[in-house]
């Protein structure tokens, strides 16, 4: 791919409206683009090529076993850090939906603060198999609190390990998509139990309410060629594009992006673009369902009692999963493993649960939560972008384009994150 004046050669035309030196200057004014396309190089922050980055592994319930199909986790929760030599704050990174501690975004932002004199503790979102295996209470993820309180739990212990090894002057949080959501849920717990009493939070392009985005994302889904059942093919094709890009160039990350990287091969419209999105969202949403299921040995997927090896064949499994969305899982399983505990709450009440506007006082009172946010993000639905404004006041950066976390790699967007943190 090649940028030219603002043009993204070989794929997407888009120009800037933006005018002025002091002006935003991210180039793409498509939300669809630019969540999949990200942040042109020539527009992204100065961060060093390596940090000191090291990756740790964490019991945290000393008594688990894990089914034998989880056989790799055994070793237990895996989470990366990067320490200065000498005093420092330190910072919690919490990744978004389905990402790894170090997935890309979460290594940006590494860089980013690491760069800026911060120690830096990684985690994967509660969503990954690797958490909901072996750091989830209950292996059910998605509940707000509860999340929060396991993502709590994982801070507390890697803290443990760490605080005779360096000395931190403060302590701050901040997460990205979902796992901005849960820095703010993370947040609300630190006031009541104080272990490392926050000095500050970001919120980076969160949901309002859970439920929402997630079924915005189910129907993105809609826009796949011959719909949902034709998943498999549409996911085939993505793939080979992506092949063909990488044998060709040398510069694409593996990662999340690798299915997003195939359609400079397709010369996608916004609803293929919508259908990329919501593909890898579904690839996200299926392994964590699987795992759960797998876990609790609920009989959602895996029939019960059916016990997998490490040589099992997950072929059948999988192309069950793939089929069932966000939505699905909250109708069908989530939802009826919280009514079975509690047999008074309802549907509405349990999403009610899943939204900032659940710790709205909270958020309002609290100086030392910020958030950064788009106007156009894809995952909030039409006027939502206002609780922001009127929750945060001046302590909501709102940016006029970006989609959902493509300009996160920003210069100014780099620039803000990091002052939030440094007063």
């Amino acid at each position: 791919m090649k940028w030219v004046s603002g043009v993204l050669v070989g794929c997407f035309a888009v120009t800037s409206v933006w005018a002025g030196a002091d002006a935003y200057d991210y180039p793409i004014d498509d939300r669809w683009v630019a969540t999949v396309v990200g942040t042109p190089a020539e527009y992204r922050a100065e961060l060093p090529k390596k940090i000191p980055l090291r990756q740790g592994r964490l019991t945290v319930f000393e008594d688990r076993e894990l089914p034998e199909w989880f056989w790799y986790y055994r070793d237990g929760l895996q989470y990366s850090y990067a320490l200065q030599r000498g005093p420092a704050p330190l910072v919690f990174l919490i990744a978004g939906t389905g990402a790894s501690h170090n997935g890309s975004k979460n290594v940006m932002m590494a860089k980013a603060f690491y760069q800026a004199g911060f120690h830096i503790v990684s985690l994967s979102s509660p969503t990954v198999p690797n958490f909901v295996t072996t750091a989830s209470e209950t292996s059910v993820p998605g509940h707000a609190v509860e999340d929060a309180e396991d993502l709590y739990r994982v801070m507390e212990l890697v803290w443990d390990k760490l605080k005779d090894e360096i000395a931190v002057t403060d302590f701050y949080v901040t997460g990205y998509s979902l796992g901005g959501f849960n820095t703010a849920f993370v947040t609300w717990l630190d006031e009541q139990r104080k272990v490392f009493n926050f000095r500050k939070a970001l919120m980076i392009n969160p949901p309002v309410t859970l439920y929402n985005s997630i079924s915005l994302l189910d129907r993105m889904t809609q826009n796949i060629p011959g719909g949902v059942e034709n998943f498999y093919q549409f996911f085939q094709e993505a793939v080979e594009g992506f092949t063909r890009a990488y044998k060709r160039s040398d510069q694409i990350e593996f990662g999340p992006e690798l299915l997003y990287k195939a359609f400079d091969e397709m010369q996608p419209k916004d609803e293929e673009l919508a259908a990329l999105i919501g593909t890898s969202f579904r690839i996200s949403s299926g392994d964590m369902i699987f795992t759960s299921d797998v876990m609790r040995d609920a009989g959602f997927v895996k029939p019960r009692n059916v016990s997998l090896t490490r040589n099992s064949d997950p072929t059948q499994f999988q192309q069950m999963v793939y089929r069932i969305g966000f939505t699905d899982y909250y109708h069908l399983f989530f939802y009826p493993y919280f009514k079975d505990r509690d047999p008074s709450i309802t549907r509405d009440q349990l999403i009610d649960e899943m939204s900032l506007k659940n710790i709205e006082a909270y958020l309002r009172s609290a100086d030392k939560i910020e958030v950064m946010h788009n106007e156009n993000d894809i995952i909030l639905e039409p006027g939502e972008i206002d609780f922001f404004r009127e929750v945060f006041g001046s302590r909501a950066k709102i940016y006029p384009t970006g989609g959902h976390c493509g300009n996160m790699a920003h210069r100014d967007n780099v620039a803000h994150m990091v002052s939030v943190f440094q007063d």
